[in-house]
């Protein structure tokens, strides 16, 4: 059988990963080999090869004998990431300020004046998308290829947990209100106050889902 090529189980993983981020494939669901097979048109060798990427990633679990299930992050799993995350992203925040020039501030006073639109219409994707788009401009900015790679590995766990933690009372307005702080030590070029300011945004929104899983399973008591 010849090797099948690369590009076709990364597209194929892509799509996965996608439709995981999306929602599409919850939390849990099991992956049915043979009806994704019929449906992305594709043999079963490059969909095993995809679930093994996304095994790898954290994205996916395997069960023997059972198969690959989407993986659900739990209160422990994101109580020792997003302290790492925080130093992480705080540490991009402190590289963004130092190296961005006046094109990149204009181009972040864009994505926040879209953040502030979102936040105003009470549009949670939206706003979701927004945030992500400037954590991900921080990152870029930040020019470091080893820092964004262990960031990145992170985020696609923590996008399992997508957007719940704006659901929490005033969350938006607050994550909001961080992302400015953020923005305008950026301004300043106060490499420190930046950082300090991404870490403190990142542990805000922990914060946020631990009350959000309360709130749930307050519902769910008697």
């Amino acid at each position: 059988m010849r090797p099948v090529p690369n590009s076709l189980h990364d597209e194929v993983a892509s799509r996965l990963r996608e439709q995981i981020f999306a929602g599409t494939l919850p939390p849990g669901s099991f992956l049915d080999e043979a009806a994704l097979c019929e449906r992305l048109e594709i043999s079963r060798t490059p969909l095993r090869e995809a679930l093994k990427v996304l095994v790898a990633e954290g994205l996916l679990r395997h069960e023997p004998r059972r198969g690959c299930f989407v993986a659900e992050v739990t209160e422990s799993d994101l109580d020792e990431i997003f302290p790492v995350i925080a130093l992480l992203e705080g540490r991009a925040a402190h590289e963004a300020t130092r190296k961005a020039v006046a094109a990149d501030i204009a181009a972040l006073e864009l994505l926040h004046e879209r953040l502030q639109q979102c936040a105003a219409d009470g549009l949670v994707t939206d706003y979701y998308e927004a945030n992500y788009a400037i954590h991900e401009a921080f990152i870029t900015l930040a020019d470091n290829r080893w820092l964004a790679q262990v960031i990145g590995d992170l985020r696609k766990i923590l996008r399992l947990a997508r957007h719940k933690s704006l659901h929490a009372t005033g969350r938006m307005q607050q994550s909001l209100a961080e992302h400015l702080a953020v923005f305008a030590a950026l301004k300043a070029r106060d490499c420190d106050a930046a950082e300090e300011a991404m870490r403190t945004h990142l542990l805000r929104q922990r914060d946020a889902l631990r009350d959000v899983a309360r709130n749930q399973q307050s519902r769910l008591t008697p």
